[in-house]
């Protein structure tokens, strides 16, 4: 069962465009013979390296590792979760630009059935609207487009698999340079892909808009306190 949260900066149009209904519509309801992908860049991922060892885990001792670090670089991690079955289509790449996601378009391309239709969900970042893109998507027809609401990343659900990353391979990871990190990332998905988990969506729009506008009027609230 899913998790609804709203985040600090709440949407501000997620109850006035079809956006927000129509992404729920693809989880609640996939279309048939078709695929649903929630695509996202994790961008700047760092190549960090500590400055001395840390010591390993041991019996009456926690893990440890040194508050200072060296940086060796960054990437760009592209992602497209499948809903279906969870696995994910991983690409990292030196920028974030159209041009990487175009080249990232074309592996979903090679790596999905060709007769099926592809849904994909991303946010509004340009890159994902650029000229380009949008003329390989029109030679491309089993793309479909469909974008998130501002300030409603939340509703991508490879954003649960990116806190994942960061949280069991990433953030307490040591990188000597960006093709050890690349590496690293790599492998996770691999191992991940092995026994992959669908996160089911159960919520309901109706009930994901309530608390919307709970939340908005807290936040509302609180500002206005904060004011006087």
């Amino acid at each position: 069962m899913t998790a609804v949260w709203i985040p600090f900066t709440s949407s501000t149009d997620i109850g006035r465009t079809g956006r927000f209904k129509d992404i729920v519509g693809l989880y609640l309801s996939p279309p048939e013979h078709a695929l649903v992908l929630c695509c996202d860049e994790k961008s700047q991922v760092q190549a960090l390296d500590r400055t001395q060892p840390g010591l390993p885990l041991k019996k009456g001792r926690a893990q440890t590792m040194t508050h200072d670090y060296k940086r060796h670089g960054t990437t760009t991690l592209f992602a497209a979760l499948n809903v279906l079955n969870g696995q994910v289509i991983g690409q990292c790449q030196q920028r974030h630009t159209h041009a990487q996601w175009l080249k990232f378009l074309r592996q979903i391309d090679r790596e999905t059935p060709k007769k099926k239709d592809l849904h994909l969900i991303c946010d509004n970042y340009a890159t994902h609207k650029h000229p380009k893109v949008r003329e390989w998507l029109e030679k491309h027809p089993r793309f479909h487009m469909h974008f998130t609401p501002t300030s409603a990343s939340w509703l991508n659900r490879v954003e649960r698999f990116f806190r994942d990353l960061t949280t069991q391979r990433l953030r307490r990871g040591v990188f000597s340079s960006v093709p050890e990190l690349i590496e690293s990332i790599n492998t996770y998905i691999e191992q991940h892909n092995q026994n992959p988990k669908p996160f089911i969506w159960t919520a309901k729009t109706k009930d994901i808009l309530e608390k919307v506008v709970r939340a908005n009027r807290k936040l509302s609230s609180k500002q206005n306190d904060a004011l006087h």
